[in-house]
């Protein structure tokens, strides 16, 4: 028994292995692995910023031609003639922005009922179906949303079109001259094919912010004998406005971009189209762009690059705006 307790007493007392030095926060990574890892993912990381770069540098060498010989009326003129070399895009930026602000018009109250339904209403089932739904929408190439408001939408928005200027035309957003004896290929048109494919951006970034919610509070307003309306413009909406806000700025940049759907629906003038939406003529910088690159002049070839390169700016300044607000809107994503 002696002999055994000196066995387990030598046992206990024997020294053990130092115990591993906890890392303090801040000091960095230190194991070579980690290093590795870190390394490949912070260089994945600022490959998008070195492609957007490459990207504003190619564009302004491109535009620079441009630029020198039009000056400021590039983008404030009207008139776009390759062979007396005057190249003006006034008309095709005040149509982008037209095209763009009615789409967010028409996506937000789309993009927020959907979002609240899957969210706060639909069982987890039918929400998982809608919002698979939602992101294959997003995942459709534009040319096939530019066929189906071509071949399908455009002759239904018509028929809306002039039901608005038979019974509002007093509303000069829906009057038309005399001479226009037909509704389509019109920007009430183009906004619309703009909100179907912006629906998805606002409902994903919207659905986010709503999830976000504590249950248990609506669930209790609901049974203090609130309404669900209530309960939304007066708990939800508030809070979420942020966020929403933050999504609709993404939308918002991506109608601006949009260039192939817009092609195919609405007929592109050089005439600027000032409140009269249902008239069929109107402009998109991006959409110009392409139905001018295949025959375009080596001096038509810089004024589309400047083109782009004004569009490239607006689009990427909505774009960090709206980063910026969702950021702050979630501030569980820092």
């Amino acid at each position: 028994m002696r002999l055994g307790e000196h066995l387990v007493m030598a046992q206990i007392t024997e020294p053990t292995s130092p115990s591993q030095v906890k890392r303090k926060l801040g000091a960095g990574v230190r194991n070579r692995g980690d290093r590795l890892f870190f390394g490949i993912t912070t260089m994945a990381s600022n490959i998008a910023f070195v492609l957007v770069l490459l990207i504003l540098v190619f564009l302004v060498i491109q535009a620079w031609p441009a630029f020198q010989k039009q000056g400021f009326s590039f983008v404030f003129g009207s008139t776009w003639d390759a062979e007396k070399n005057i190249l003006q895009i006034g008309p095709m930026i005040y149509g982008s922005l037209v095209i763009a602000g009615l789409g967010v018009v028409i996506a937000t109250p789309l993009a927020i009922s959907t979002a609240y339904l899957i969210t706060f209403v639909f069982k987890k089932t039918l929400a998982n179906i809608t919002t698979n739904l939602v992101d294959l929408l997003a995942a459709l190439p534009s040319v096939i949303i530019g066929l189906w408001g071509v071949l399908v939408f455009t002759p239904i928005a018509q028929g809306w079109a002039e039901f608005l200027n038979r019974y509002f035309s007093w509303i000069p957003i829906f009057a038309v001259s005399k001479e226009t004896n037909n509704l389509s290929s019109s920007p009430f048109i183009a906004s619309w094919v703009v909100a179907v494919m912006i629906v998805p951006i606002i409902t994903s970034v919207t659905r986010e912010i709503f999830s976000q919610f504590d249950k248990d509070l609506i669930s209790g307003a609901l049974a203090l004998g609130a309404t669900r309306w209530t309960v939304f413009r007066r708990v939800i909406l508030p809070t979420a406005s942020g966020g929403i806000t933050g999504g609709v700025l993404l939308g918002l940049g991506r109608a601006i971009g949009e260039t192939v759907a817009i092609y195919y629906v609405l007929q592109l003038s050089m005439d600027i189209n000032l409140f009269r939406i249902l008239e069929p003529k109107g402009g998109a910088v991006a959409s110009w762009i392409l139905s001018r690159f295949g025959e375009a002049t080596e001096d038509e070839f810089h004024g589309l690059m400047a083109a782009g390169f004004v569009i490239f700016l607006v689009t990427l300044v909505i774009n960090l705006l709206a980063n910026i607000i969702v950021t702050k809107a979630q501030p569980w994503r820092k």
